[in-house]
């Protein structure tokens, strides 16, 4: 059997995997994509997924359609053919709009704002043109089909493929190669590399119609030169841009890990900021206090006046100044200030960038704004509820929390319930449970991990309103 009648006779089967590479990574991309991620490859890459869904539907019409010939009359068939073009066009504005909106920091704002209705207006433009000025003069609507087709990737493909290699590219090299990540790199340029390829393959070689360069370079010219079609080439080029944009989307695992470094970071930064406001408090302060009631002693048996009462007046003004700045410096170590509500902190914590980009946090809260609680308290108490939503960051693969905050009779209640895969049957208490257990233990409370219903962690602590002895 000769090549071209292997190919024949497997026609179907390679137009259905050329789908499939489309269709799998648009998908891979749609459920990985972080949308609240702060790169922003993150929303360039949902026009991406919106390229490669749509654009393997159109591939495998060119399989089912004609099996559904068999059954369904003429005019349907034609309606359906109609159909697929508009998806090929319609995939091809959203691969233009990927390329423009990875041009975001590169070009002015203004110009951008402009360009951004570039991709919708070519498609309805060249939609009108295939509907009202071709369709009417074509001979036959086979012949219709080709020449819209081929208009499609003049005029939208063609420069949107290049528009996209280009701007993947270049957000490689300024935007990804500054974090350190040369895999991922050089992934995205060979990504870059495979579009560009794929802007000749599918945007310059068409169906054969009858204009220039269409009559000349299309696919049944470049299989009967190359001897394979020109849809295996394509395939190929969806395969390695499938490959390593699905090997670039690491990029948002590292962006994760490493926030959560940061958030660890800081996390380790605000206690050591206590250890040393505990030590100032029963430390340094304790003794400069005392050091000045031994001067003010001394300075009321000096005679008056005196050179040595002198001094030892400017000594005590001089310690008290210290007590001052120390209470002071004290007081900015604090992660909460003193006479902040509760409320307003656990709100604050809420709405805190840090979490926005992995979970959604919900605050339910009976707290009054007059409901204010000592600052040291209130400080045990939001770290408490900071290392918990820490912990489900990096352990639950959670997407909503409810954070709870009730005031009752016996005191109040803070609970941190999230939505994830929830603890192991055995877990080995690490620094962080450990300190919040410590905080509730200061605070006079119990801290109680427990199941979270059908799925997901409860983290509970119950503490008195005031401080007891």
């Amino acid at each position: 059997m000769e090549l071209s009648d292997l190919i024949a006779a497997n026609r179907d089967l390679i137009y259905f995997v050329y789908g499939q590479v489309f269709f799998v990574m648009g998908l891979a991309v749609a459920l990985q994509t972080r949308r609240r991620s702060r790169l922003e490859l993150a929303r360039s890459l949902q026009w991406l997924a919106l390229f490669g869904l749509i654009h393997g539907a159109y591939e495998w019409g060119e399989v089912f359609i004609p099996i559904q010939s068999r059954f369904l009359p003429e005019s349907t068939i034609h309606f359906l053919m109609a159909g697929r073009n508009a998806l090929l066009g319609l995939s091809f504005a959203c691969l233009l709009a990927f390329g423009l909106s990875l041009l975001h920091g590169f070009v002015s704002a203004a110009v951008l704002t402009r360009l951004r209705a570039v991709p919708a207006v070519l498609f309805v433009v060249w939609f009108a043109i295939a509907l009202y000025g071709v369709l009417p003069v074509a001979p036959t609507f086979d012949e219709w089909s080709r020449t819209a087709n081929a208009l499609a990737r003049y005029f939208i493909g063609l420069p949107g493929a290049l528009l996209a290699a280009y701007g993947l590219r270049r957000h490689a090299l300024e935007r990804i190669a500054p974090l350190g990540l040369p895999e991922i790199v050089r992934a995205l340029r060979v990504a870059g590399y495979s579009l560009a390829l794929y802007a000749v393959l599918a945007g310059v070689i068409v169906p054969q119609v009858g204009f220039f360069p269409g009559n000349l370079i299309n696919g049944l010219a470049f299989q009967n030169t190359v001897g394979l079609p020109v849809t295996v080439f394509r395939s190929l080029c969806g395969g390695v841009l499938a490959f390593t944009i699905i090997r670039a989307l690491e990029v948002f695992d590292v962006e994760v890990v490493r926030q959560v470094e940061r958030m660890e970071q800081a996390q380790i930064l605000a206690a050591e900021r206590e250890r040393i406001g505990r030590d100032l408090h029963d430390g340094a302060i304790q003794l400069v206090y005392t050091a000045g009631l031994l001067v003010e002693s001394a300075q009321a048996q000096a005679p008056d006046p005196s050179p040595l009462r002198d001094r030892l007046d400017r000594a005590v003004a001089v310690l008290r100044d210290a007590v001052t700045a120390l209470r002071r410096n004290l007081g900015e170590l604090r992660a909460t200030p003193a006479g902040v509500p509760l409320r307003e902190a656990l709100a604050s914590l809420a709405r805190d960038r840090r979490w926005a980009s992995f979970i959604e946090i919900t605050l339910e809260s009976n707290l009054t704004a007059e409901d204010s609680m000592d600052s040291e308290r209130a400080d045990h108490l939001v770290t408490i509820v900071n290392e918990a939503l820490s912990n489900v960051v990096r352990h639950a693969q959670a997407r909503r929390v409810l954070l709870l905050a009730q005031r009752n009779a016996e005191g109040l209640r803070v609970m941190v319930q999230d939505d994830g895969t929830g603890m192991p049957a055995r877990v080995n208490a690490g620094y962080g449970l450990r300190n919040m257990r410590e905080r509730a233990r200061l605070l006079r409370g119990e801290l109680r991990i427990e199941p979270g219903g059908r799925r997901g962690t409860r983290v509970i602590v119950d503490v008195p309103w005031e401080d007891v002895p």
